[in-house]
């Protein structure tokens, strides 16, 4: 413990730390929520975007809103040691899925020149059309995320294809991001390979499976209700590809060699993660094998680019690059962020991190978790306060385990006492922790999708109806009392 004052406890919460600090008070907690907030919504409604502080203008408030929490602590005698130990806590987590990060900007870029994603495309285009093409995005997100357990595996690779065939399509970029991350999440929540499905059950106190199973009765009828949305938006969608799919298949034709072969690199990635080879170790063998194929492959279109082969592939991995054409769908299609793409999303990460780290480190996160714990009078306000809380914390601390540990924790007693089973805490805290993490932009989640895909979070948050909707599901299973399991009295 770093801190002399007295009034200042920690909880160990398998990896994290609560920080519970008696002194705060709900108002001085909300301070820095509030200064966040507030110059997010000015910079979204009033300076369009990203003007006011130029193009990192949300890292910029996230930190401005951790130094106000600081500031926060400094009065109520929080020393700068223990702000500082939950920082690099909160930035140790990341550490890997910054380097994943990393790891998915280069694959993109040598899965381009490599000719994988325009093959994935051109034969998602003979097969694929508008009308069911977002509900068959969905299931195909499904298939991918259950077997990796990763939504993240599942974006970098079948949904960056995905934006293409639906871009190509004609299907706005915001519907099909929505598709695929609606499918994803369902596998990062039913997946026993996936981290968040482990993690809920052991901050509740139930076993996997049991988890698992009790997850089924809000989960399958959101998945269902998100497939039929899908179908119908697919049937009414106004697009304009059509008319130019001939013309795209016979561009890409051109432009790569296109062969099934292509396909044996993105299953080897996706077979290594399902046999639990690490995603950096799967990721970087994807990024080596692709880099290989566009030699062997596209020897042509790699000779008629002004640089060297080797160079024009080093390139795609480390720097931002796109192959021109004069289609202009094709020319959108045919970028990737490589390395360097990848920054602004680790920024926002980083800046995140650090101002949960000082909100944890003060003991705000706690006490606004506190005070919602107490306005749960009955058993549908504890599902309520529940959701606030994991939906909050998303929002506030910016990372989903988060947003399981310290609701996990804190709400674990509070079940027990309204004699409720603990799985019916574990399927919450995964109903509005684990899914809506994608939907905040500053979110670890959120900025990872919306940069892995290319879409704004603002642009998909509509449409990634699994998310939004499974805490309102799992609300409405607590509000008539639907599968509320009680715990049994030996």
């Amino acid at each position: 413990m770093t801190s002399d004052n007295k009034n200042i406890s920690e909880i160990k919460a398998d990896k994290e730390t609560v920080i519970i600090n008696t002194e705060l008070s709900l108002f001085e907690a909300l301070i820095p929520v509030v200064a966040l907030i507030s110059m997010l919504a000015y910079n979204i409604f009033f300076v369009e975007g990203q003007e006011l502080l130029g193009a990192y203008t949300n890292q910029y408030i996230l930190l401005i809103s951790g130094l106000i929490a600081a500031i926060v602590g400094f009065f109520n005698k929080v020393g700068f040691s223990l702000m500082l130990k939950e920082v690099w806590e909160n930035l140790r987590t990341v550490f890997i899925p910054i380097v994943i990060l990393i790891m998915v900007g280069a694959l993109s870029g040598t899965w381009l020149f490599s000719g994988i994603i325009p093959a994935m495309v051109y034969y998602g285009l003979k097969v694929l059309n508008p009308e069911v093409f977002l509900p068959a995005s969905v299931v195909i997100s499904i298939i991918i995320s259950i077997a990796t357990g990763s939504s993240w595996t599942t974006s970098a690779t079948v949904g960056i294809a995905l934006i293409g065939i639906g871009t190509a399509l004609g299907v706005p970029t915001g519907m099909v991001a929505g598709a695929v991350i609606s499918g994803a999440y369902f596998g990062d929540k039913m997946s026993p390979l996936s981290d968040t499905t482990n993690l809920a059950p052991a901050m509740a106190g139930t076993d996997l499976f049991t988890h698992i199973r009790y997850m089924t009765y809000t989960t399958i009828p959101t998945i269902l209700i998100t497939i039929v949305a899908f179908t119908i938006i697919g049937m009414n969608v106004n697009t304009n590809g059509n008319a130019d799919i001939n013309y795209l298949l016979h561009d890409i034709e051109n432009l790569f060699h296109i062969t099934p072969l292509l396909f044996i690199v993105p299953a080897v990635v996706v077979v290594l993660i399902v046999f639990k080879v690490k995603p950096f170790i799967s990721l970087f063998i994807g990024v080596i094998a692709a880099a290989v194929f566009a030699l062997i492959f596209q020897s042509d279109l790699l000779k008629s680019l002004p640089d060297s082969q080797l160079s024009t592939i080093t390139q795609s991995i480390f720097i931002e690059t796109s192959i021109e054409t004069d289609n202009k769908i094709l020319s959108e299609l045919f970028n990737a962020k490589g390395m360097l793409g990848m920054l602004w999303t680790i920024l926002l990460i980083i800046s995140a991190m650090v101002f949960g780290g000082i909100m944890d480190g003060i003991g705000a996160l706690e006490r606004i978790t506190e005070f919602l714990l107490k306005m749960a009078k009955s058993v549908f306000g504890l599902f309520s306060s529940t959701v606030a809380s994991c939906m909050g914390l998303n929002i506030l601390a910016s990372d989903q385990y988060l947003a399981i540990v310290i609701p996990g924790k804190m709400y674990e007693k509070a079940y027990k006492d309204r004699n409720l089973a603990p799985e019916n805490l574990s399927r919450t805290l995964e109903d509005s922790g684990t899914v809506t993490s994608a939907l905040v932009p500053w979110n670890t989640c959120g900025a990872y999708q919306s940069s892995t895909l290319g879409v704004g979070v603002g642009e998909y948050f509509a449409y990634a109806i699994f998310n939004w909707l499974s805490p309102i599901m799992t609300l409405t299973f607590a509000a008539f009392r639907i599968k509320i399991r009680q715990l049994i009295k030996g």
